[in-house]
């Protein structure tokens, strides 16, 4: 019998992890089997009992994980202030985004069914989401970060509401144009919140 070293243990559960919110925010939550989760890492169903007690845990893993990178690639990468601000959201609605699913924001691909999650699951999101937003109120309102809060939150809800419907939409020049929309209604509202925090 082969013994792993446990860095070897910790790898190969990080790529499971991975590879499981990718598949995730394809195929959904309910529509992602163990087994299928496992296979897309290059294991076999029967190895998943020694990283994870069950797919509950792992759906929860996975969920903070791609918060958490979404946190470190797009909103801790972006310029302070207004700039910053409109950096990502400019990403956030761009065609390539849109079309990426498994790449993408796992707000707009996973929302709904987080929503009816367990327990771990939403507070998992929760604490990904309240990262989020936190680097979005730190650059609506730089000296008083937490006034921005609420605000903060409501912009991440209606990104991700455009994006999932612009996802939607089968009338791709529509889907395109809703993008364009939802840039421009997500720049009204920081420069209220600007004009509002000064």
């Amino acid at each position: 019998m082969v013994r792993y070293t446990k860095e070897h243990k910790q790898q190969t559960r990080q790529r499971i992890i991975a590879k499981a919110g990718r598949r995730l925010k394809r195929n959904g939550i309910d529509g992602s089997g163990v087994a299928t989760l496992m296979r897309d890492a290059g294991l076999t169903h029967g190895t998943f009992y020694a990283y994870f007690t069950s797919k509950d845990e792992l759906v929860t893993t996975a969920v903070a994980d791609q918060m958490r990178a979404q946190h470190e690639n797009i909103v801790a990468q972006a310029a302070p202030g207004r700039a910053g601000l409109e950096q990502m959201i400019r990403w956030y609605f761009s065609p390539e985004q849109r079309d990426s699913i498994e790449d993408g924001c796992p707000n707009a691909a996973l929302l709904d069914e987080i929503g009816r999650a367990t327990d771990p699951t939403r507070q998992a999101y929760t604490e990904g989401a309240l990262v989020l937003i936190d680097g979005f109120a730190a650059r609506l309102a730089p000296h008083d970060p937490p006034s921005a809060r609420l605000k903060a939150l409501g912009l991440l809800g209606m990104m991700a509401g455009t994006l999932q419907l612009s996802r939607a939409l089968t009338d791709r020049h529509l889907a395109d144009q809703l993008l364009e929309q939802g840039i421009r209604n997500a720049l009204a509202l920081i420069d209220a919140d600007t004009e509002q925090h000064n």
